[in-house]
């Protein structure tokens, strides 16, 4: 009686070992070279229909989702004029604040290198919203590697304003 549990257990073991193991998680696949390809496709294009507009006075709200300090987080607004940052302040007080927190994201052009630097370290996990008229991006999501918590960047864009 016992023989028959033993040799079917035996039999569900060894085809259990027998299994191929997936060598990449969906997630993993997120970045494949297609989606890479893929995102620098999209960065390309709308990096693109961006400079097309030829805009380089204007101004937008930023925040940045990071584990990080509170100051550096914002939502703030941020003030180009001649493509360069004129101001930054804090969406809850008015006042100035410290530029050295946002100098990576303080202009447009600034915020596609973020997402070039994201494709070139071939980070795990990119997702990146674009806005459809101008093409400045409105969301990037990166997780630069999986294995390690709390680098993750969450930039969120809105409130897109052009000053004549």
């Amino acid at each position: 009686m016992r023989l028959p549990i033993i040799i079917s257990a035996a039999l569900l073991l060894s085809v259990g070992l027998n299994v191929p193991v997936m060598s990449q998680t969906s997630m993993e696949m997120l970045q494949s070279p297609t989606n890479n390809n893929l995102n620098f496709r999209r960065l390309k294009f709308n990096r693109h229909l961006w400079n097309q507009q030829n805009i380089s006075n204007y101004r937008y709200t930023f925040s940045n989702g990071c584990f990080c300090i509170p100051d550096a987080r914002g939502p703030v607004i941020i003030e180009v004029r001649n493509g360069q940052t004129t101001s930054i302040t804090s969406v809850a007080t008015g006042l100035p604040v410290d530029g050295q927190f946002f100098q990576q994201y303080n202009t447009i052009p600034k915020l596609f290198n973020v997402i070039q630097d994201a494709i070139n370290r071939r980070a795990y996990s990119l997702n990146v919203q674009y806005d459809a008229r101008l093409g400045y991006p409105t969301q990037i999501d990166i997780d630069y590697n999986a294995q390690i918590a709390d680098e993750e960047l969450y930039l969120t864009i809105e409130n897109f304003e052009e000053i004549k």
